[in-house]
């Protein structure tokens, strides 16, 4: 029996064909081979009469050699010698001349006079005559083909394969021929009442179907069956994370009634959405499990994530555990602490003379604090009296220590790996800390589902009552340099009204290579794009910096924020720009997430075209974020037309951030979801369309989780256990669980 990991050296293809696979395309197993989909399907074209042909028409002709004749066109400057032969055929009704470069003597030694064949190829003209370049062709008796047979070969279907130099369309198809010969009894990765139920096809008929397709018809079941084999695959696997998740103990956290959380609710200035309300109810039931929660909190910019996650803290804290937020900088770890003390107010000052009779501490713990403050936030988590902590990568360090950890909130969960989350679970006493994952980046649901498979996901799409609207707009400042200047002139109006500006550039500057220092979540010298050659290189923080003071921004209060400054200094300027002592800030996408100025109304973004659409999104998010109205401006060099710009204007045709993923991950390579862009890997998703097949990825999910709880490490079905390890090896299994 054949089998999908068996190498194609040992197999059905000659030692020559498989060391070229391998080396130019990485097919080094049968699976690889037979899995390399066509891009397209072509048609020889329309059988035609040389009388009636047309310039440009792909058509099929039935002809009789007349005259054959080779040729060698001598070496020029800059191109090798070329060995061709011209043919001239006939079918009575006119004349067609046909060239063939290289291999003429083969070509010769076929078309003879006298020979009757079917020739496939574009219709052009040169000196007058109409002509075939390299056409196919099929070589025929004396009878030659009836009308009717003659007209098949012109419909086939012809599979084109993506090709590569050394390696044509044609060579790959004959090897997946042989493949599919060899390989009629390999094994079918689905099971057979899956098969069933869903309507699939086996996997062979599927893969003849796709391969070699007798009409157009053929190709929609075998694309449904392959699809689901992809989505059923990647959906296993992360239903065996859930399973393994499930089988953990942790320590319910019911909450307490008359606790904080209460009297939080109680002084709250505003009334909960719907949608915080539904998501908190939705987090509180997940709390009371006795196994632990494992759940994506997502939601579109200012949708009240924070608020969600500290509800949810308060819960723990009210049960007697404690909750720990993890935040990728510091600039952000500062913030959140911040906002959550102003939150809870004197419910945040337990032991102090303005603190509440029911109240906790919120501590705050980074790499930068001073000795005397980092020894205090120590003691605080370690003795309990903390019940909430907030900070940086410094809270995974072993000395770091609590007294009943019950709650872990990651912020912006893919700037972190799978050990440093797992670092921080560790440090629970009593069973596994349940765990919350936040994201400012809104995900297609079918996209979470896949990437973030083994999480439940709940969403917030619904923002506060009194949120100002944000309006974008592109700048084409190479075109229009006027409309640059007036952006500057708004920012003017703006800080003169009292109002406050951002101003975003891609890099640091100051002769920096990209290496030079920036914490994780600022662009240091790193552009989404490679610039054209001879393009300049993309702005800069320091030198945009120092433009606007001598220009345009000469009488306003700026200044530059990004991630080679010292923690102290970024703080300070933040604590000055939200006093009101600071009118612009220069800032790299430092200021991404997190930061929030309710004062800030108006932001241009840089060199906007060298951002992608979910950061452009989450940039735009730091203005109108009170009840002003925001703006902000895409500032760009792209040409109309371009791609860059297309990006721009989609960005500035909505504020919704889910439409703006779906509209992201649709200019994006599939296979980036997966991680195969970061390992050098072909894509995973060769068929499967992240964007259109929600519904069957819905299905594949249901019936893995099925399968996943009968039978957790798939004994029963060995087909699929191989089809997992083949599909999705090691390295992309834990990229989906890091991501």
């Amino acid at each position: 029996m054949s089998t999908w990991d068996e190498p194609l050296s040992k197999g059905p293809l000659g030692g020559r064909t498989a060391k070229a696979l391998a080396e130019k395309l990485d097919l080094r197993t049968l699976g690889d081979l037979l899995r390399y989909y066509p891009r397209r399907y072509d048609r020889r074209g329309d059988l035609t009469d040389l009388a009636l042909l047309r310039e440009g028409e792909d058509v099929t002709v039935q002809a009789k050699v007349l005259d054959a004749r080779r040729k060698t066109i001598p070496a020029r400057q800059g191109r090798r010698r070329l060995d061709m032969m011209e043919a001239v055929v006939t079918d009575g009704t006119g004349r067609l001349h046909l060239t063939f470069f290289n291999r003429g003597s083969y070509h010769q030694g076929a078309l003879v006079p006298g020979r009757l064949a079917m020739f496939s190829g574009r219709v052009s003209t040169f000196k007058g005559r109409r002509q075939l370049d390299h056409p196919e062709y099929v070589l025929l008796d004396e009878e030659g083909l009836d009308g009717e047979a003659a007209r098949a070969y012109a419909d086939e279907v012809i599979p084109v394969y993506p090709a590569v130099k050394g390696l044509d369309s044609a060579t790959i198809a004959r090897s997946v021929g042989v493949a599919l010969d060899y390989a009629v009894d390999i094994p079918d990765p689905l099971p057979p009442e899956l098969r069933s139920e869903q309507r699939l096809l086996d996997v062979h008929d599927a893969l003849t179907r796709i391969h070699r397709p007798k009409d157009m018809d053929d190709l929609k079941p075998a694309r449904r069956r392959l699809k689901w084999d992809e989505a059923f695959v990647v959906q296993i696997a992360l239903a065996q994370r859930r399973h393994k998740a499930e089988e953990l103990p942790a320590k319910p956290r019911p909450g307490a009634s008359d606790g904080i959380l209460d009297a939080f609710d109680a002084r709250l200035p505003f009334t909960l959405t719907d949608g915080q309300r539904e998501v908190g109810d939705a987090l509180a039931e997940r709390l009371e499990a006795t196994n632990p929660m494992h759940c994506l909190l997502q939601g579109d910019v200012g949708a009240g994530k924070t608020l969600v996650a500290l509800r949810a803290m308060l819960r723990v804290v009210d049960s007697g555990g404690q909750a720990v937020m993890l935040a990728p900088t510091e600039v952000l770890a500062q913030q959140h602490h911040r906002s959550i003390s102003a939150m809870l107010g004197a419910l945040g000052r337990a032991g102090q003379i303005d603190g509440a009779e029911h109240a906790t501490r919120v501590a705050l713990l980074t790499g930068s604090m001073g000795a005397a403050a980092r020894r205090e936030a120590l003691l605080d988590a370690a003795s309990g009296a903390a019940g909430i902590v907030v900070g940086t990568h410094a809270l995974l360090q072993e000395h770091v220590s609590f007294a009943d950890l019950g709650l872990v909130v990651v912020d912006e969960q893919h700037r972190f790996g799978v050990e440093q989350r797992d670092a921080l679970r560790e440090k629970a006493v009593d069973g596994r800390p349940h765990v919350l994952v936040m994201t400012a980046t809104p995900i297609p649901r079918t996209v979470a589902m896949t990437v973030y498979g083994d999480l439940d996901v709940v969403a917030l799409t619904q923002l506060p009552k009194g949120r100002a609207s944000v309006s974008t707009h592109v700048v084409p400042a190479a075109e229009k340099p006027h409309f640059l200047s007036r952006a500057w002139e708004r920012i003017r109006e703006e800080v003169g009204r009292g109002r406050q500006a951002f101003v975003v550039c891609p890099r640091i500057g100051d002769g920096t290579d990209g290496s030079g220092g920036g914490e994780v979540g600022d662009e240091v010298d790193a552009p989404r794009e490679e610039s054209p050659q001879g393009a300049r290189p993309p702005l800069a923080v320091l030198d945009v910096l120092a433009r606007l003071k001598e220009g345009p921004l000469a009488d306003v209060r700026v200044e530059a924020l990004h991630g080679r400054m010292t923690p102290e200094d970024k703080d300070a300027v933040m604590r000055r720009l939200n006093a009101g002592e600071t009118d612009v800030v220069v800032s790299t996408t430092v200021i991404e997430v997190g930061v929030d100025v309710p004062n800030a109304t108006v932001m241009a973004i840089m060199d906007a075209d060298r951002f992608g659409v979910s950061q452009l999104h989450q940039l735009r998010g730091r203005v109108g974020r009170g009840r002003l109205p925001g703006l902000c401006l895409l500032v760009t060099e792209s040409e109309e037309g371009a791609p860059a710009r297309e990006r721009l204007a989609t960005v500035a045709s909505t504020t919704d951030g889910f439409e703006l993923s779906r509209a992201d991950l649709e200019m994006r390579r599939e296979g980036d979801v997966l991680g195969d862009a970061q390992s050098g890997a072909r894509s995973s998703l060769r068929m499967l369309t992240l964007v259109y097949d929600e519904k069957l990825i819905g299905q594949a999910r249901e019936a893995a989780t099925r399968y996943v709880a009968k039978d957790p490490s798939l004994d029963g079905h060995p087909p699929l256990a191989q089809a997992l390890t083949a599909l999705l090896p090691e390295e992309r299994a834990e990229y989906l669980e890091k991501t």
